[in-house]
């Protein structure tokens, strides 16, 4: 075990004492009449009004994957970690009349996960269980990513043993995680959120004003990031994009733009929210974190001006990427400040990944154990399941961690995004119209996860060593059609998730095309009516008392 770093430790563990602390207080913060109910447990309520959905929907979407994983992708491959930065811009506007419709749906029709719409929307329990198995398995490694962030603090405050202890830090922080989540709920976070949220503010805006100042100014700083590119023999990294990571860049953005409000957890902090001008009010305002998420990727090079290197781990002998950032700060800032800094990463990872767990317990809950095991599960039984369920899922992103090994801890959310692309046909363009059939859906999503998976597979990881699930970016000339490779001898890279979902459309309009000639029965769609329509919605919802 390395020195533990005794003052950043103890400010670290009084702050942390205090988000554990408002974890349990949130069960009566804003509580109806009992939290044995998947509405109130899960959701909220379904009653937080603007600036309470605004830290959720923040704290939920910029997490420790924005203190840890984005610096550290620009420490480490330069310009192509920006990409981070455009997505979050243009992921508001492209889901902003889906949530609405969305939400105005499930409002109407007690829905409570994507798959619960997936089962009105076509009549099929295959389908919106292949949703809730893809929406449960695509939160694991997002959750994992957090619990990631946090183990990097701890590292750096000096648990950095091999073997179990090595592991250590990501045992302390499932335990939190599982004790406020099943006590609480949603609330919890939502709550914590606002604490976690003036941490990052205070922690960014501070470093970004007081480190270039000490470095020599931000003329200095990227001079230092391109002599350390400059002498790498890769030819994807650098401060700028080259001919070899454009196209991964775009496909990244794009791909990761289309998938955030895909994420079950996405959803759940959208469906928790009172009202449709609530929901407005947040996607005009939340591209605000963008601005905190692109002053906090600079520290990546900030990093390497300062000349930081990252702890090795010792259980694998390598650097550990994921650490550049706390190590930044503990060698830039004094000891009270570090431990702040430390805390707000820490929070950052606690906040999202209980949000996550509470979302993948809701789809197994709703559309696994409801549908198959006890149909008759009373409000109270399925209130007991999530919480049993959001304690198994933790289990699952601490497998992520133990058993799949990436270059960089940003792969985890990456190779998350590539699974929940899958969904973007049966519940996204379904929002808007019911042209694709059943088996089409099927049979795409079939197509799209398996061909994805492969290709992740293929992926090496050249820190490791290891041949397979490297990373997301996937050169052109791997890509074999039937043995056909049209892109043979090629080094420019793509987004697997891209790629991925684009045979997953090929596929479903294939069938769909097919079936319909063939008059296939394609469900019956439980969402029609005048109440499934945003412009009419509003005034239904004012007609049965809600606002």
């Amino acid at each position: 075990m390395s020195t533990i770093q005794w003052p950043e430790l103890i400010i670290f563990v009084l702050l942390f004492a205090v988000v554990t602390v408002l974890g349990f207080v949130a069960s009566r913060w804003k509580a109806g009449d009992t939290l044995d109910h998947l509405d109130e447990w899960g959701l909220g309520g379904r009653k937080f009004g603007s600036w309470i959905t605004w830290f959720l929907i923040g704290g939920d979407l910029y997490t420790a994957y924005t203190f840890v994983a984005v610096p550290a992708l620009l420490f480490g491959a330069g310009a192509v970690g920006f990409y981070a930065l455009p997505y979050t811009i243009v992921a508001y506007p492209i889901v902003f009349l889906p949530l609405l419709r969305l939400w105005s749906v499930s409002r109407s029709h007690g829905y409570v996960t994507p798959a619960d719409f997936v089962k009105g929307r076509y009549g099929s329990s295959i389908l919106a269980t292949l949703i809730a198995i893809t929406g449960i398995v695509a939160t694991m490694p997002y959750i994992a990513l957090q619990l990631v962030g946090l183990e990097s603090v701890l590292r750096t405050l000096g648990f950095n043993a091999s073997g179990f202890l090595g592991h250590l830090p990501l045992l302390i922080a499932f335990v939190i995680l599982a004790v406020y989540t099943y006590q609480s709920g949603l609330r919890a976070p939502a709550l914590i959120a606002f604490v976690k949220d003036i941490l990052i503010y205070i922690v960014i805006l501070v470093a970004v004003l007081y480190l270039p100042s000490k470095l020599g100014g931000w003329a200095s700083i990227f001079s230092a990031a391109d002599a350390k590119f400059d002498a790498t023999p890769s030819a994807s990294d650098g401060i700028f994009l080259n001919v070899n990571n454009q196209l991964q860049y775009a496909t990244l953005a794009f791909g990761s733009a289309l998938a955030l409000f895909l994420y079950p957890h996405s959803v759940t902090g959208v469906l928790a929210s009172r009202g449709r001008t609530v929901i407005k009010r947040n996607m005009s305002a939340l591209p605000a974190y963008s601005l905190l998420l692109g002053l906090l990727a600079l520290l990546g090079f900030v990093a390497i001006a300062a000349g930081t290197k990252p702890i090795t781990n010792e259980a694998t002998g390598r650097p550990d990427g994921n650490t550049i950032i706390p190590q930044l700060f503990a060698e830039q800032f004094p000891s009270w400040f570090t431990g702040i800094a430390f805390a707000a990463i820490g929070i950052g990872a606690l906040v999202p990944a209980a949000i996550m767990s509470i979302a993948a317990a809701n789809l197994w809950t709703r559309n696994i154990y409801k549908e198959f095991i006890k149909k008759d599960a009373s409000p109270k039984q399925e209130a007991k399941q999530a919480k049993l369920a959001s304690l198994i899922v933790k289990f699952g992103a601490v497998a992520f961690i133990l058993f799949i090994d990436p270059q960089f801890s940003i792969d985890l959310q990456l190779i998350g995004g590539v699974i929940i692309l899958q969904t973007l046909p049966a519940v996204a363009l379904s929002l808007y119209t019911r042209w694709f059939h059943i088996w089409g859906l099927v049979a795409g999503w079939v197509v799209g996860m398996g061909w994805g998976m492969i290709l992740l597979y293929n992926i090496p990881n050249p820190a490791s060593g290891k041949a397979h699930f490297g990373g997301s970016a996937l050169a052109l000339d791997k890509i074999n059609l039937f043995g056909w490779q049209p892109f043979i001898g090629s080094t420019v890279q793509i987004y697997v998730g891209v790629v991925a979902l684009a045979a997953n459309l090929v596929v479903a309009v294939l069938v769909t095309v097919v079936a319909r000639r063939l008059k296939v029965n394609n469900g019956t769609d439980q969402t029609s009516g005048p109440d499934y329509h945003v412009d009419e919605h509003d005034k239904n919802l004012r007609a049965v008392g809600v606002h």
